[in-house]
């Protein structure tokens, strides 16, 4: 059995680089990401069964089934923080506490179709919002309380393509260890 170390087993394709020029390239490339997301996260855990749902990525990990729930969470949250960004001038979003959100009763045992069919939503929504902005909008910032960072949407676009790969690789490096 082949052991391997936790930190790659955390970021399975290592965290979020942003280019220092974000380019229009970027931009089409992380947009792909978003738009086609919810049908590749479907297609690689519609068919897992409720024992392989309930399996963690990673000792001491959320499990299979938490990690879309989370996923559907936290792209909801980041919907909503580009409509604040763009309504109001660089406005403090709300912090939410994911880990405790991942405890919570429907994170743990709630049908995964929910929280996919919740993705596809928002994703197409998002993607549409973020298709209509110009340069002026791709500009516009939230500050992030957790570390008091302000975050420039087009960075913001970037990031949530990172989330969606890097939870992805989550699952389907647990798949292939698993061999189900």
């Amino acid at each position: 059995m082949t052991i391997i170390p936790l930190e790659q087993l955390k970021y399975p394709i290592g965290s979020f680089k942003c280019p220092k020029n974000i380019t229009e390239k970027n931009l089409g490339s992380w947009m792909a990401t978003l738009e086609q997301f919810p049908t590749k996260l479907e297609d690689l855990v519609s068919n897992l069964s409720d024992a392989q749902l309930d399996t963690p990525y990673r000792q001491d990990g959320w499990t299979v089934r938490q990690v879309v729930h989370h996923l559907a969470d936290s792209h909801h949250h980041s919907y909503i923080r580009f409509k604040w960004a763009l309504t109001e001038d660089t406005p403090v979003i709300k912090y939410y506490y994911e880990a405790l959100w991942a405890e919570l009763d429907d994170a743990k045992t709630a049908p995964i179709n929910l929280s996919i069919n919740h993705l596809k939503a928002v994703h197409a929504k998002l993607v549409y919002l973020l298709k209509g902005l110009d340069e002026t909008n791709l500009n516009k910032s939230f500050i992030h309380p957790e570390h008091d960072e302000e975050i420039v949407l087009k960075k913001n676009i970037g990031i949530y393509a990172w989330h969606c790969n890097h939870h992805f690789a989550h699952i389907e490096h647990l798949i292939k260890r698993e061999q189900w």
